[in-house]
């Protein structure tokens, strides 16, 4: 007998405050996000926008085993990023994988 799993992804397109434009400053912005994220129980982690500065694209992934509970923790990680006031969430890109996948 085998359980399902579900894995789901979310990356979120951020616009940095204009005073991030060194690196150090940009990692003082993403670093507390991510932060706040993993309290979620999920992998977060700065993903793209690496050299850009004033962006940032930060990556969730969460793994359980009901396709609703991963669609959760992504909205609530989604809350999260769009409440936060340092930041502005430009786009988000959310992929659920099923056992078909």
């Amino acid at each position: 007998m085998s359980g399902a799993m579900f894995t789901g992804t979310a990356i979120f397109d951020l616009l940095l405050p204009g005073d991030s434009r060194s690196l150090k400053a940009k990692r003082s912005y993403v670093r507390p996000i991510v932060a706040a994220l993993r309290r979620f129980e999920v992998s977060a982690a700065e993903v793209g926008a690496l050299d850009l500065h004033g962006r940032a694209q930060i990556g969730v992934a969460v793994v359980a085993a009901e396709a609703a509970h991963v669609r959760e923790v992504l909205d609530s990680c989604e809350r999260l990023v769009a409440e936060r006031p340092e930041a502005e969430l430009l786009s988000v890109r959310r992929r659920l994988y099923g056992e078909e996948d």
